[in-house]
Protein backbone atom coordinates (compact mmCIF):
# COMPACT_ATOMS: atom_id res chain seq x y z
CA UNK A 1 0.00 0.00 0.00
CA UNK A 2 1.55 3.27 -1.21
CA UNK A 3 0.35 6.74 0.72
CA UNK A 4 0.54 9.63 -1.39
CA UNK A 5 1.21 12.98 0.74
CA UNK A 6 -0.62 15.88 -1.08
CA UNK A 7 2.31 18.17 -1.05
CA UNK A 8 4.15 15.98 -2.92
CA UNK A 9 1.31 15.22 -5.63
CA UNK A 10 2.95 18.38 -7.87
CA UNK A 11 6.24 17.25 -7.82
CA UNK A 12 5.15 14.13 -8.93
CA UNK A 13 3.32 14.93 -12.03
CA UNK A 14 6.05 16.95 -13.18
CA UNK A 15 8.47 13.89 -13.11
CA UNK A 16 8.46 12.07 -16.76
CA UNK A 17 8.32 8.67 -15.29
CA UNK A 18 5.50 8.99 -12.93
CA UNK A 19 2.71 9.59 -14.76
CA UNK A 20 -0.40 11.71 -12.78
CA UNK A 21 -2.82 9.20 -13.92
CA UNK A 22 -0.86 6.50 -11.92
CA UNK A 23 -0.12 8.55 -9.27
CA UNK A 24 -4.13 9.64 -8.69
CA UNK A 25 -4.85 5.85 -9.87
CA UNK A 26 -2.76 4.55 -6.28
CA UNK A 27 -4.55 7.41 -4.27
CA UNK A 28 -7.93 6.30 -5.08
CA UNK A 29 -7.36 2.85 -5.01
CA UNK A 30 -5.80 3.41 -1.06
CA UNK A 31 -9.09 5.55 -0.26
CA UNK A 32 -11.19 2.32 -0.69
CA UNK A 33 -8.98 0.22 1.38
CA UNK A 34 -10.12 -0.26 4.98
CA UNK A 35 -8.25 -2.07 8.38
CA UNK A 36 -10.10 -4.85 10.50
CA UNK A 37 -9.33 -4.85 13.94
CA UNK A 38 -9.86 -8.66 15.04
CA UNK A 39 -8.83 -9.03 19.15
CA UNK A 40 -8.78 -13.01 20.31
CA UNK A 41 -7.38 -15.10 22.98
CA UNK A 42 -5.85 -18.27 21.63
CA UNK A 43 -5.87 -21.41 24.12
CA UNK A 44 -3.42 -24.08 23.05
CA UNK A 45 -5.20 -27.43 22.71
CA UNK A 46 -2.30 -29.49 21.90
CA UNK A 47 1.81 -29.64 20.53
CA UNK A 48 4.42 -31.93 19.94
CA UNK A 49 7.91 -31.45 18.72
CA UNK A 50 9.09 -33.20 16.17
CA UNK A 51 13.13 -34.91 16.42
CA UNK A 52 13.35 -35.56 13.06
CA UNK A 53 17.42 -36.49 12.42
CA UNK A 54 20.19 -37.57 15.01
CA UNK A 55 18.96 -37.70 18.53
CA UNK A 56 18.49 -34.26 20.13
CA UNK A 57 17.11 -30.69 18.97
CA UNK A 58 18.84 -30.21 15.10
CA UNK A 59 18.37 -28.26 11.78
CA UNK A 60 14.79 -29.49 10.40
CA UNK A 61 12.79 -30.51 14.02
CA UNK A 62 9.47 -29.26 14.35
CA UNK A 63 7.22 -28.28 16.30
CA UNK A 64 3.61 -28.13 15.75
CA UNK A 65 0.72 -26.40 17.81
CA UNK A 66 -2.79 -26.43 17.69
CA UNK A 67 -5.29 -23.91 19.41
CA UNK A 68 -8.65 -22.67 19.51
CA UNK A 69 -9.52 -19.29 19.07
CA UNK A 70 -12.36 -17.09 21.51
CA UNK A 71 -13.60 -14.50 21.47
CA UNK A 72 -15.55 -12.86 24.01
CA UNK A 73 -15.04 -16.12 25.55
CA UNK A 74 -16.95 -17.86 23.20
CA UNK A 75 -15.20 -20.26 20.58
CA UNK A 76 -14.78 -18.71 17.08
CA UNK A 77 -12.18 -21.04 15.00
CA UNK A 78 -8.83 -22.15 15.79
CA UNK A 79 -5.34 -21.92 14.61
CA UNK A 80 -3.00 -24.34 13.80
CA UNK A 81 1.04 -23.68 13.43
CA UNK A 82 4.50 -25.97 12.21
CA UNK A 83 7.73 -24.62 12.74
CA UNK A 84 10.74 -25.51 11.79
CA UNK A 85 14.21 -25.15 13.23
CA UNK A 86 16.40 -23.55 10.81
CA UNK A 87 19.40 -22.29 12.65
CA UNK A 88 20.38 -23.30 16.63
CA UNK A 89 22.51 -21.08 17.81
CA UNK A 90 21.31 -19.08 18.40
CA UNK A 91 17.82 -20.64 17.81
CA UNK A 92 15.63 -19.77 14.71
CA UNK A 93 12.03 -21.18 13.58
CA UNK A 94 10.14 -20.79 10.57
CA UNK A 95 6.70 -20.72 11.18
CA UNK A 96 3.69 -21.06 8.41
CA UNK A 97 0.22 -21.15 9.96
CA UNK A 98 -3.54 -20.79 9.04
CA UNK A 99 -6.34 -19.08 11.48
CA UNK A 100 -9.96 -20.47 10.95
CA UNK A 101 -12.28 -18.11 11.38
CA UNK A 102 -16.08 -17.93 10.83
CA UNK A 103 -16.07 -15.66 7.37
CA UNK A 104 -12.86 -17.46 5.49
CA UNK A 105 -8.78 -18.67 6.67
CA UNK A 106 -5.75 -16.25 7.14
CA UNK A 107 -2.71 -17.21 6.37
CA UNK A 108 0.59 -16.22 8.17
CA UNK A 109 4.26 -16.80 8.17
CA UNK A 110 7.25 -15.34 10.53
CA UNK A 111 10.78 -16.21 11.15
CA UNK A 112 11.04 -16.62 14.84
CA UNK A 113 14.40 -15.68 17.04
CA UNK A 114 14.74 -17.44 19.99
CA UNK A 115 14.05 -16.69 22.93
CA UNK A 116 11.41 -15.00 21.87
CA UNK A 117 10.27 -11.28 22.12
CA UNK A 118 8.44 -10.28 24.33
CA UNK A 119 5.34 -9.64 21.76
CA UNK A 120 5.51 -10.71 18.07
CA UNK A 121 4.53 -9.16 14.91
CA UNK A 122 3.38 -12.28 12.11
CA UNK A 123 2.79 -10.72 9.07
CA UNK A 124 -0.39 -12.38 6.85
CA UNK A 125 0.20 -13.73 3.77
CA UNK A 126 -2.48 -14.82 1.93
CA UNK A 127 -6.21 -15.85 3.17
CA UNK A 128 -9.67 -17.25 1.82
CA UNK A 129 -13.09 -16.17 2.01
CA UNK A 130 -13.82 -13.15 2.95
CA UNK A 131 -10.20 -12.60 3.62
CA UNK A 132 -8.90 -13.48 0.52
CA UNK A 133 -7.58 -10.11 -0.24
CA UNK A 134 -6.28 -9.86 2.96
CA UNK A 135 -2.70 -8.66 4.33
CA UNK A 136 -1.24 -6.54 7.26
CA UNK A 137 0.01 -8.28 10.46
CA UNK A 138 -1.17 -10.27 13.59
CA UNK A 139 0.12 -8.65 17.06
CA UNK A 140 0.77 -11.51 19.56
CA UNK A 141 1.33 -11.53 23.48
CA UNK A 142 1.43 -14.23 25.72
CA UNK A 143 -0.57 -14.36 28.63
CA UNK A 144 0.79 -17.56 30.08
CA UNK A 145 2.33 -20.62 29.64
CA UNK A 146 -0.55 -21.77 27.00
CA UNK A 147 -2.79 -18.55 25.68
CA UNK A 148 -2.03 -15.80 23.82
CA UNK A 149 -3.77 -12.44 22.85
CA UNK A 150 -4.13 -11.63 19.31
CA UNK A 151 -4.73 -8.24 17.68
CA UNK A 152 -5.37 -9.18 13.96
CA UNK A 153 -4.81 -5.61 11.94
CA UNK A 154 -6.23 -6.84 8.62
CA UNK A 155 -6.08 -4.33 5.17
CA UNK A 156 -8.51 -5.42 2.27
Amino acid sequence: MRKINIRYLGAAAALAATPLASVLSDSVQDAHQRTEIIQLVAKQTQSQSLDLGEKGLGLGDERIIAEDLYQDGKKIGDHSVVCVYVHLDPGQLQCVGTFALPRGQIAGQALLHLPPAPAIDIPITGGAGAYSTAHGYVHTVPAGETERRLTFHITH
